[in-house]
C-alpha cells in the first residue's frame, strides 16, 4: 500500500509542475501492478492529512520541496500545502511495517558540511523514522527528470518482486535504483552528471 504526496504548487515555493505528470504515471504503474495507493495532491497534501493516514502506508512516495535544518535536524521538512511536516512529526507516525521512502526532492541527502560525518539530512531522518530503506537526492533535480527516473524505478522494483528476484530479507529498492538512473543516463548522455548523478539509496 503506497502513500503517493505531491506538491505542484506550495504557497510561497517555486512552483514544481513536473510532480502531477510523476504522481500520475506512478499511480498507473501501481495500478498495473495491482498495488493499493492513496494519493494526496496540492491542496488534499496538509500536514495533518497526511500526519494521519501515514500510519497505514508501508511505502510513501513524497514528491515535493524540502527543506534541512542544520542546526536543528528533527526539524528539517517536507513543504506541504499548509506547512512543514518536520522530522520531528514522522517520529512515530510511520507505519509499524514501514518499508520504503522515495524522497523525490532536491537536497533531501545534503549533510551539513560543518559536521561531515554526523548524518542531519532529511534521509537518514527518514531511516531513524522507522523505514528500512530511503531513496533520496544529494543535490537539484530537474523537474523533467524526475518522473521518467520514478517510472523506471517502481516498474523495474515490481518487477523483481513479482519474479522472485527478490530474496528473503532483501527489498530490491537499491537495484531497482541502479537500473533507473543508468536508463536517465542514458537518455540525458553520461557528461551530464548532474542530471543523473543525485540520486542514492539508503538503509536495505
Amino acid at each position: 500500500n503506497v502513500l503517493v504526496i505531491t506538491q505542484p504548487a506550495t504557497p510561497g515555493e517555486a512552483c514544481l509542475p513536473g510532480t502531477v505528470i510523476e504522481g500520475t504515471r506512478l499511480r498507473e504503474i501501481l495500478d498495473d501492478a495491482f498495488v493499493p495507493s492513496t494519493l494526496l495532491d496540492h491542496d488534499e497534501a496538509e500536514v495533518d492529512a497526511v500526519r494521519g493516514i501515514l500510519p497505514q502506508h508501508p511505502w510513501v512516495h513524497l514528491s515535493c520541496h524540502g527543506e534541512q535544518d542544520e542546526d536543528d535536524p528533527t526539524n528539517s521538512a517536507f513543504l506541504l500545502y499548509d506547512g512543514r511536516l518536520t522530522l520531528a512529526d514522522l517520529m512515530g507516525t510511520v507505519a509499524a511495517d514501514a518499508e520504503l521512502a522515495f524522497l523525490s526532492a532536491c537536497q533531501t541527502c545534503t549533510g551539513d558540511e560543518k559536521n561531515p560525518e554526523e548524518a542531519v539530512h532529511l534521509a537518514a531522518g527518514m531511516i531513524a523514522a522507522g523505514f528500512k530503506g530511503v531513496v533520496a537526492t544529494m543535490w537539484s533535480i530537474g523537474d523533467e527528470d524526475a518522473p521518467f527516473l520514478v517510472e523506471e524505478y517502481y516498474r523495474t522494483l515490481l518487477e523483481m518482486r513479482k519474479s522472485g528476484k527478490v530474496r528473503k530479507g532483501q527489498r530490491g529498492a537499491a537495484y531497482a535504483l541502479h537500473h533507473a538512473v543508468a536508463k536517465l543516463r542514458e537518455k540525458v548522455k553520461a557528461k551530464n552528471y548532474l542530471r543523473w548523478a543525485p540520486f542514492v539509496h539508503f538503509g536495505v
